[in-house]
C-alpha cells in the first residue's frame, strides 16, 4: 500500500467518525442540553465513555481481527458520540455560566488552557503508550501496548466522571443569579477542581 491509499483510508475512517459520531453529538448536546442538564450530560458522557472504552479494550484482540473491525468501528464511534454528546460539549458551556461575572472570562480562560493542555499531554501520550510491549514502531520505545492504554483511558474517564460530581448544576439559572455567587468560594471552587 502506498502512501496516498494509506491516507485515503485514515480520512475515510475519521469522515465517518466525524459524521456518525462527532456531529451527532454535538446535535444532541444542542437539543438536549436545556432539558437534561450540563452535569447529567456531562456525567452521562463520562460513564458512556467509560462503559465503552473497557468494551473495546475487553475484547481488543478479538475485535481488530480480520472480519471484527465493524465492532470495533461502532464502538469508537459510540465512544466519539458520548464525548461530543457529554464533556467536549460541557466544558465549554459550564466554565462560561457557573463562575462569578467578575472573574467568569479568566476561570474560563484558565479551563480552557487546563483542557488543551490535557488534551495535548493525552494525545502524544497516547501515541507513545499505546507502542507494542515487542515490537514498537520505528522511533518510538516500548509501550504498553494498544489494550492497556484503552484500560488506561477508560480509567481516566471514569476520574473525569468522579471530578464532575463536583460540577454545580446550571440548568435553569440566569446568569445574573450564578453571578451573585461569593467570588473567592467560586475562586476557591475552581482551584480545587482545577488541580
Amino acid at each position: 500500500m502506498n502512501a496516498l491509499e494509506e491516507l485515503y483510508r485514515i480520512a475515510r475512517a475519521q469522515a465517518l467518525i466525524a459524521l456518525c459520531g462527532t456531529v451527532p453529538g454535538y446535535w444532541f448536546t444542542v437539543a438536549f442540553i436545556d432539558i437534561i442538564g450540563r452535569f447529567w450530560i456531562q456525567l452521562m458522557g463520562f460513564t458512556m465513555m467509560t462503559i465503552f472504552m473497557l468494551a473495546i479494550a475487553i475484547p481488543y484482540d478479538y475485535l481488530v481481527k480480520p472480519g471484527h473491525h465493524t465492532g470495533f468501528v461502532v464502538l469508537y464511534g459510540l465512544t466519539f458520540f458520548f464525548a461530543n454528546f457529554g464533556p467536549n460539549s460541557t466544558t465549554f458551556i459550564v466554565p462560561a455560566e457557573i463562575f462569578p461575572a467578575r472573574l467568569r472570562s479568566t476561570c474560563h480562560g484558565i479551563s480552557a488552557a487546563t483542557g488543551k493542555a490535557g488534551a495535548i499531554i493525552g494525545a502524544f501520550g497516547f501515541l507513545y503508550a499505546s507502542q507494542d510491549q515487542k515490537k514498537p514502531e520505528t522511533g518510538y520505545s516500548r509501550g504498553i501496548g494498544m489494550r492497556n492504554a484503552l484500560f488506561v483511558l477508560a480509567g481516566t474517564n471514569f476520574l473525569g466522571l468522579l471530578f464532575s460530581l463536583l460540577v454545580p448544576e446550571s440548568k435553569g439559572k440566569s446568569l445574573e443569579e450564578l453571578s451573585k455567587e461569593n467570588v473567592g468560594d467560586a475562586f476557591l471552587f475552581f482551584c480545587v477542581v482545577a488541580c
